[in-house]
Parts: structure tokens; sequence; C-alpha cells
């Protein structure tokens, strides 16, 4: 008989941010396929499990997604209790829905374990909310990266009519995100962070406006980073600005 499957979410990075639930079945799992993005410091929970790598990271070499789906089902077929550990939230930009769309062809059965996302992580390091009463009502999530042979969304219109939009696997392109967004109206001095390593001990912040995001484009990060965008990063920018100014 097949095992079970647990996605989980290993959250943002740190590894006292998975949920407690997340933990619980890391110790008791018999094996762990677990992403690039997860630190090494959370597979000390699960000294027990074999540990299997299939790292994703954009631009860099990884595992083709058709072969973990298959590894998944493998490793469900071998063991009894089996986590795939995905960095952040699994049901967002996470490509959940594939592997678990390859368990129900297997017949495996499974159950997802959220986590706390980037985003959340970056607003909680930053010490600014993604909403404000009176100023952000609302907060899009986004990305504008298309994968090989996959056709592209309209990302565009719903951040210019975000209050507040965060922007996942975007440094790469940020030349191309601040061009199309300027093309739709956005003002070229709308306030925007960059936050590499969230809720990591090396964690970076970077405040810019629209117009400068380019420059980010150029920018070798070793870390994952993601741009988070709106009025309720005015002051940030402002802050940033006076302390060149009096540096």
């Amino acid at each position: 008989m097949a095992g079970r499957v647990y996605l989980i979410g290993a959250g943002p990075g740190a590894a006292d941010l998975i949920t407690v639930r997340g933990m619980r079945l890391l110790q008791q799992a018999d094996a762990v396929l677990y992403d690039a993005l997860v630190q090494p410091e959370m597979l000390e929970y699960c000294p027990q499990a074999v540990l299997i790598p299939v790292g994703k990271r954009c631009a860099k070499a990884s595992t083709a997604q058709r072969f973990i789906n298959k590894m998944l089902v493998d490793a469900a077929r071998k063991y009894g209790r089996v986590v795939r550990l995905k960095g952040g939230d699994p049901m967002l930009f996470g490509r959940a829905q594939e592997e678990l769309a390859a368990l129900d062809e297997a017949g495996i059965g499974y159950e997802v374990v959220p986590g706390v996302t980037a985003a959340l992580a970056a607003s909680a390091g930053t010490g600014i909310s993604l909403t404000s009463r009176g100023l952000a009502r609302n907060v899009l999530f986004a990305t504008a990266r298309v994968g090989e042979g996959e056709s592209g969304s309209d990302w565009v219109k719903p951040v210019l009519a975000a209050d507040t939009a965060v922007l996942y696997m975007g440094v790469k392109q940020a030349a191309e995100i601040a061009a199309a967004l300027l093309a739709g109206g956005m003002r070229p001095d709308t306030p925007l962070l960059v936050v590499e390593n969230a809720s990591l001990p090396g964690v970076r912040e970077w405040p810019l406006t629209l117009a400068e995001l380019p420059q980010a484009a150029g920018w070798n990060l070793a870390g994952p980073a993601i741009l988070l965008l709106g009025e309720v990063y005015r002051a940030r920018l402002a802050l940033d600005e006076r302390i060149r100014q009096t540096g």
C-alpha cells in the first residue's frame, strides 16, 4: 500500500517560522523531499528521515517539475510517511497543484500544511504593514515571471489597481517590470522596497522609486528577493533619503 504525502510550507527561511504541525510531521517523516530554499537548520527536525533534495531555483540548475512529481509518487510507494517540504506556502507560486495532480492520478492520499509566505515575513521584518487604514485596503500577490513553455498573464492591470502589490521572483526582471508599470500609468515616484532573505539573519532592504527599479536587475543577489510596491512605503523612502542627505 502507498504511504501518505504531506506538502508542508517551510516558511520564508527561518527554521523556527515553520508551523508546529509542520515541525511535528517532519519529526515523524520517513522521507523528506525538500526545496533548494529550505534552510539546513530545518532539516535538523528530521534526522530519522531519508533526505531527498529536489531543488528548484530560477536561472540555476534544478530538478525538472515532472521528475519531482515522479520522485514524489515513487517515494510514497516506498515509504509510509513522506514530506514534501516547500519554501514559503505550498499553495502560492510553489507548483503545488502539479504535484497534487500527480498524487491524485496515482491514487495517493495527501495533506497540505500551510506556511508563512515571504510577503508576510518581509512585512514583519520591515515593520511596515501591507495594509493601512485609509491608505491601503487591499493587497495583491503576483508574479511577472513566465516559465518555459507557459503562456503569459496580464499581471500589470491588477498591480496598477492594487493599493499594495507584492511581486515574487521579480528582481531579475526589474527593468521589464518597471517599464510595463510605467507604460500602464503608474507614477515614476511610486515607492517600493526590495527585500532579500526575509526572516533570515542576512536580510537586506532597499527603498527605491519605480523609476529607480531597473537598477535592481544588475544586482547579484544570493538569496530570494521580492518587490513590495505601494504608498505604505512612502515614509520609509523619505526616511532613507533623509539619512542619505545627512549621512
